[in-house]
């Protein structure tokens, strides 16, 4: 009989009442999860792992495969609709754009993948950027890419930061509506 693991959640996340989140998931502080978005770690030998101040964006699924792992560097985006599929590492400060879809891959730190991309099967080495559109399906990924330019480096800071004062903004909110229905004042976290 399958028996389904508790999700960790820090108190200074801020997960959408809409979204789904089950199983063996652990979600750092500062994170912001938007609705509709799902994160499943729910089949045997399963884990997800998002860290610090990552933002999952409106209809982001991240799932984890029979003994497999998701693991989500700090700071990183994943941008609205897309898809990070385990056997998945997503390194630090990366950026996962609308609608792509990474499976059985790593990203090192840095790395910007812009929307509608397809990264299967592969290794991205550190700073690097997939454009739109790419599909990256086992083929070495290495110094072919092109560096994250100073302009995509700089949007993708501005979307974590936005997106932290979100989750601190939403989680206020939610104290503040708490305190009105039931009264007395809640701990704010």
């Amino acid at each position: 009989m399958l028996m389904l693991k508790e999700s960790k959640i820090d108190q200074g996340a801020y997960v959408d009442p809409s979204s789904s989140i089950l199983g063996d998931v652990t979600i750092g502080r500062g994170v912001y999860i938007a609705p509709n978005s799902s994160i499943r770690a729910d089949e045997p030998g399963s884990k997800i792992v998002i860290e610090d101040e990552c933002n999952i964006q409106d209809n982001v699924i991240v799932h984890a495969l029979s003994g497999s792992t998701v693991h989500i560097g700090a700071g990183s985006t994943l941008a609205h609709g897309c898809i990070v599929h385990g056997p998945c590492t997503i390194g630090k400060g990366c950026f996962i754009g609308f609608g792509s879809i990474a499976f059985d891959c790593i990203l090192m730190d840095g790395c910007v993948v812009l929307h509608r991309a397809l990264v299967i099967n592969t290794n991205v080495p550190r700073s690097r950027l997939v454009c739109n559109g790419a599909i990256l399906d086992g083929a070495p990924a290495g110094e072919d890419l092109p560096e994250v330019p100073v302009h995509y480096r700089r949007f993708a800071e501005s979307v974590r930061e936005m997106n932290i004062e979100l989750a601190s903004m939403y989680r206020r909110s939610r104290a503040d509506d708490l305190n009105r229905l039931f009264g007395g004042e809640h701990q704010r976290n």
